[in-house]
C-alpha cells in the first residue's frame, strides 16, 4: 500500500515540480503524491499541482481568525485525502508544535543551507542565500529533515554540500543550491520516509 503524501506550498513551486518529476521518473515508488495544499491562493505551483492531475487546494491563513483555526482547516483537507505524510517545500508558514503532533516523524521540510547555518525563524528564500554571501561562507548547500515543534530543529534525514562561487549573486546561488542539492535530496528522503512508513502500514 503506497504511503499517501500531501505537498505543502506557498509560491512558485520549483520543488513541487522535482518531486512530480521524480515520481513520473520511478524515483518516488513508495508513495504517492495526492494532494497540494497551498497558503497562497496566487501560488504557482498550484498551476503545476493541475498541469499533473494532482488534487489541489488552498488555505489562507489570511481568512482564518487564529492559527489554531488555520490547522483546524488544515487537518479538514488532510483527513479527507487520508494523508499519511506531509512535505513542506517551499512553505512559508511555521506550524505549531501540536499540529505537528499529530504527524509524528511524518513532516518533511527541505531547507537551502546546511542547518545549523541560516535556519530557523525569518530564513527562508533568498533571505538565506544572501546571509551565506554576507558571511563569506565557501561552501552552503541544502539539508533535508523531519519537522519538529522548533523551527528547522528536527533530525536531519539528508543534506548535501554546494559550492559559492566568486561573483556569486543571492539569485544565482539559489538556483544551484536547487538544481545540485534541494532537487536531489528532497526526492530521495520522501522515497525513504515514504517506504518505511509503507512497510509499517504493511505490518
Amino acid at each position: 500500500m503506497l504511503t499517501r503524501i500531501a505537498v505543502f506550498v506557498s509560491g512558485g513551486g520549483t520543488n513541487l515540480q522535482a518531486l512530480i518529476d521524480a515520481a513520473k521518473a520511478g524515483k518516488i515508488r513508495s508513495g504517492e503524491l495526492c494532494l497540494v495544499v497551498s497558503s497562497n491562493p496566487n501560488a504557482y505551483a498550484l498551476t503545476r499541482a493541475a498541469q499533473a492531475g494532482i488534487p489541489a487546494c488552498t488555505v489562507d491563513p489570511k481568512n482564518c481568525a487564529s492559527q489554531a483555526e488555520y490547522e483546524d482547516k488544515l487537518l479538514e483537507v488532510l483527513r479527507a485525502s487520508r494523508i499519511d505524510m506531509i512535505v513542506l517545500a517551499g512553505y512559508l508558514k511555521i506550524l505549531s508544535p501540536e499540529f505537528v503532533a499529530r504527524y509524528p516523524n511524518a513532516i518533511l521540510n527541505v531547507h537551502p543551507a546546511l542547518i545549523p547555518s541560516f535556519c530557523g525563524k525569518g530564513y527562508y528564500g533568498l533571505k538565506v542565500h544572501a546571509c551565506a554571501l554576507e558571511r563569506g561562507v565557501k561552501l552552503t548547500g541544502a539539508t533535508v529533515h523531519f519537522v519538529n515543534g522548533e523551527a528547522d530543529g528536527g533530525p536531519i534525514l539528508y543534506q548535501k554540500a554546494v559550492p559559492v562561487r566568486p561573483g556569486d549573486t543571492p539569485e544565482i546561488l539559489q538556483r544551484r543550491v536547487m538544481e545540485k542539492a534541494e532537487w536531489v535530496l528532497l526526492p530521495r528522503a520522501v522515497e525513504k520516509v515514504a517506504r518505511e512508513m509503507a512497510r509499517k502500514k504493511k505490518d
